[in-house]
């Protein structure tokens, strides 16, 4: 008989999931933490940076094996590093120390090598972004060591708010949180009931993230974004209401990336802002998979003709 795509993976079902570890190393002095599902022979590596208010747990969606990157990505080759960023998780104590950008830069990058060491990366490293994680990835991608990157992609972010987002934030009061919530996480039933609010994988954000937006969206991204040199895909939620998704905005985002050899934009439908949270989460999953598969094929055009069939 013969076996199925989807019993071999996990991907339809509960199987032999990659195991998810937790790791602390040291990186300048500061302790920094992050998850690793490892694949047993890796096409790349997958670098993961969750958004705000949550940490890498983001990408093992609780209690919904298959609707985490963790735990179906290895079973197609590839290897998922999820960081706790910088302010987050075990680094949590040390947020005033590394506020400043480029500190934040270099912890990502050391973590990176120190969790990564020896172990095989296949034809590289992917960064994979979402909502504020995505300041992260494009300062990681606009370094000069961003180049050796396999390419990168960004999900839940833009340049404008939507104008709903815009009501919401210019409102004070215990309302905000609630009003809020409901950017982040409405329609509910685009996600398990258990997952909707996100109180399964909330932590508390740093301050710098308070007062890094303004300046980020109007001054740093567009100009980071032209540095980048490897390809970049950016999802757009059906249901995005925190950033302006119109044709005109998307058209300018797409622009950014000018010097990037590739630009795609991807629309995932049935999907909220927590795009790796919802119950389209496997079909997203599976879609940055696909353009990580298809950027190492460019990096390596060769690669298909050692692989084993």
């Amino acid at each position: 008989m013969t076996e199925s795509i989807g019993a071999r993976t996990g991907l339809l079902g509960p199987g032999d999931e990659a195991p998810v570890s937790t790791h602390v190393v040291e990186v300048d002095g500061i302790p920094m933490s992050a998850l690793l599902a490892e694949a047993s022979d890796p096409r790349a590596v997958i670098v993961a940076l969750h958004g705000g208010a949550t940490t890498s747990a983001y990408f093992d969606c609780p209690g919904h094996p298959r609707l985490s990157l963790l735990r179906t990505a290895p079973a197609l080759g590839f290897t998922v590093l999820a960081l706790d960023r910088p302010g987050y998780g075990s680094s949590a104590p040390f947020a005033t120390e590394i506020s400043a950008a480029e500190r934040r830069v270099e912890l990502a990058y050391g973590v990176v090598e120190r969790l990564l060491g020896a172990r095989p990366r296949g034809a590289g490293v992917f960064v994979l972004a979402h909502s504020a994680g995505c300041e992260l990835a494009v300062r990681m991608a606009a370094d000069v060591r961003g180049a050796d990157l396999l390419g990168v992609e960004l999900s839940g972010t833009g340049r404008e708010h939507h104008a709903d987002a815009v009501r919401v934030l210019s409102v004070a009061g215990q309302d905000r949180g609630a009003r809020l919530r409901e950017l982040l996480w409405e329609p509910s039933a685009l996600y398990p009931p258990e997952i909707f609010g996100g109180a399964a994988i909330a932590a508390r954000g740093p301050m710098y993230e308070a007062t890094m937006m303004p300046t980020w969206t109007t001054h740093d991204f567009p100009r980071l974004a032209a540095r980048i040199a490897v390809p970049v895909q950016l999802t757009v939620a059906a249901h995005e209401r925190v950033w302006r998704t119109d044709r005109l905005a998307l058209a300018e985002m797409l622009a950014l990336f000018a010097g990037a050899p590739r630009v795609v934009l991807n629309e995932q439908a049935d999907s909220g802002h927590n795009i790796s949270m919802g119950h389209s989460a496997t079909a997203y999953h599976l879609k940055v998979m696909s353009f990580v598969e298809e950027c190492v094929l460019v990096r390596d055009p060769a690669i298909w003709r050692r692989s084993p069939s």
